[in-house]
């Protein structure tokens, strides 16, 4: 089969994150003049089951998963300089991070954090508990309309969620309306294929072996927002000022290929999805040519992985 380029390859990485709101929505007196089309909107429920049907995995390897992303929170928490009585809210949270984090900072304040998943925002809840943190609680909510009222927080947090909003400008000014003057946030996204080979050294074999399907620019995937300027562009456009980024790199150490494996096919949506369309065989051919990958990426016999990350901040 003939290969396409790495960034399509990776861009049918989508691990969705969004948010769809349950409840009836609090009443606010923002003027959204733009609102999700019906393909964006079908992409955010597909983005829900996605989690939903995941959020076992994510549970089961959320100690490892948090290990991995904890520089990118340690960032974004430094740039949102948080105070005792802070009101933050945390969206896309997953399992909880790094809203739990932040709400130990704030013990004054409530940190909420929002996701599409309802049951990725159980294992949050539990986490909360579990270390006995009070002041955190969960709300299932779509970014693209916050059930806040204006001016609502000092502080917002969103790691590794904004590649993977439908509309992207529509969910950065519900969170301009949501913060207060002044209010600060921060936000990671991943960088570009290139310089994230924990997931390039699976999904290039799949690609080599399985026709995945053709990726439309500019909609959701893992390195939408890889292109250095790209993000704060955005947060420029809805009004945002004092902005910054940085990059963030580092290794992952999986222990051993077949952690490695294990892990990709217990949280990799798109890895299970593209591995149903073919027969065992094929799946064993992959399996086999990742594992040499992996081990060629690791000759001293290390069981380690890239990854790099832009970290945005801004204020309001």
């Amino acid at each position: 089969m003939k290969y396409r380029n790495k960034l399509t390859i990776i861009n049918h990485w989508l691990f969705f994150d969004l948010y769809l709101i349950k409840a009836k929505p609090i009443p606010h007196t923002s003027k959204l003049l733009f609102h999700m089309d019906p393909q964006q909107e079908l992409i955010r429920e597909q983005q829900k089951q996605s989690w939903d049907k995941f959020s076992p995995g994510w549970k089961k390897w959320d100690s490892f998963n948090m290990e991995f992303l904890r520089p990118m929170g340690e960032a974004i928490i430094a740039n949102l300089e948080i105070k005792r009585d802070d009101e933050v809210l945390d969206i896309a949270t997953g399992t909880g991070e790094p809203g739990l984090t932040i709400a130990s900072l704030a013990p004054n304040g409530t940190v909420t954090g929002t996701d599409l998943s309802e049951n990725m925002l159980a294992i949050a809840l539990a986490n909360a508990q579990a270390k006995g943190i009070a002041n955190y609680q969960t709300v299932t909510a779509d970014v693209c309309e916050l059930p806040f009222a204006n001016q609502t927080f000092n502080a917002i947090s969103c790691r590794m969620g904004f590649m993977f909003f439908p509309d992207m400008k529509l969910a950065l000014e519900e969170m301009y309306r949501v913060l207060k003057p002044g209010g600060r946030i921060s936000t990671s996204v991943w960088s570009g294929p290139e310089s994230n080979n924990w997931v390039t050294t699976t999904m290039s074999i799949i690609q080599k072996h399985i026709e995945l399907p053709h990726h439309i620019p500019g909609s959701p995937g893992m390195f939408r927002c890889g292109k250095p300027g790209m993000l704060a562009a955005l947060f420029k456009q809805a009004g945002f000022k004092n902005i910054r980024e940085e990059e963030i790199k580092g290794d992952i150490d999986y222990k051993s290929f077949e952690q490695y494996w294990e892990i990709m096919l217990d949280v990799g949506a798109p890895i299970v999805a593209a591995l149903s369309k073919t027969d065992d065989e094929t799946k064993e051919l992959i399996k086999k040519e990742v594992g040499e990958l992996f081990k060629s990426r690791n000759a001293t016999g290390e069981a380690k992985l890239q990854y790099a990350s832009i970290v945005i901040y801004a204020e309001k």
